[in-house]
């Protein structure tokens, strides 16, 4: 028999994890109701699992398929895998990509023009222009990916993407007091946020060649690193476009290093 505090806590991280997968993905969730403010704030640790599982999604796609990738095959396939990672998170994070490409431009260095544009439902050229630049690199990356016979674990990218959403969340403040990811950062566990930070870089060491997870390491921690402080410096903080942006382009650079790792490596070894 478990005590009645382990029930407790077992459901609450339940509900957390409910709450993460239903807001990153479009997988039908249980209804729990109106989640609480100490929920949403534990949900930022269940972040990177809400990303596993779109990996996971992506790899049971390409294993599903009957035989090796062949070359020839390896451009459809791409093209389906990056339909199919559309299509599980609503293109929520691509919505932020392209709502901040174009109040990055159109905002000219102004705080309040850029947060204004940002809210702007409408997408202007240079939006669009970022996602199909996004969407190009990913399916190209996977082309490379795919049709090697003995390819790394790109699938782990979401979750390492996501990763950095809760990093973002403790370490900037949201500059919209009503938006969405208010006050997630003040009900976050910290134990929470730093176990899950600690397996995800076990997992990935414990999947990819050493000398890629460093690669990942420092192509990730570079890329927060000069994120944080350009939206540091237009908005004094980030909001959930800036969030979703910065997974895109995670994702993209994740990607792609891998893909030219595997290139790499396959020509030294000829």
């Amino acid at each position: 028999m478990t005590s009645p505090f382990i029930n407790s806590m077992l459901r609450e991280e339940g509900r957390a994890l409910t709450v993460a997968l239903g807001l990153l993905t479009r997988i039908p969730m249980p209804y729990i109701g109106e989640a609480s403010q100490q929920t949403l704030g534990r949900s930022l640790h269940w972040y990177p699992a809400a990303g596993l599982v779109i990996g996971l999604a992506l790899a049971l796609f390409t294993a599903l398929l009957p035989g090796p990738v062949l070359p020839s095959q390896a451009l459809l396939v791409a093209a389906l895998a990056v339909t199919l990672w559309v299509a599980l998170t609503g293109a929520l994070h691509l919505d932020g990509l392209a709502d901040c490409a174009d109040a990055w431009v159109g905002g000219m260095g102004d705080r309040e023009r850029t947060l204004a544009i940002m809210k702007d439902p409408t997408c202007g050229p240079i939006g669009v222009t970022a996602v199909v630049l996004v969407l190009l690199l990913k399916a190209a990356a996977l082309v490379t990916l795919l049709s090697h016979s003995t390819s790394v674990c790109w699938w782990l990218a979401p979750m390492a993407a996501r990763t950095a959403l809760p990093l973002a969340f403790v370490t900037l403040p949201y500059v919209r007091p009503a938006g969405m990811g208010a006050g997630l950062a003040i009900n976050a566990s910290r134990l929470g946020l730093a176990l899950a930070a600690l397996l995800v870089l076990g997992l990935l060491a414990l999947v990819l060649p050493a000398a890629l997870w460093w690669l990942w390491l420092f192509l990730a921690a570079g890329l927060f690193a000069l994120w944080r402080r350009v939206v540091q410096q237009r908005l004094g903080g980030f909001t959930g476009d800036c969030a979703g942006a910065l997974v895109e382009l995670l994702e993209v650079v994740l990607l792609v290093s891998a893909a030219l790792f595997l290139t790499t490596a396959s020509a030294a070894g000829n």
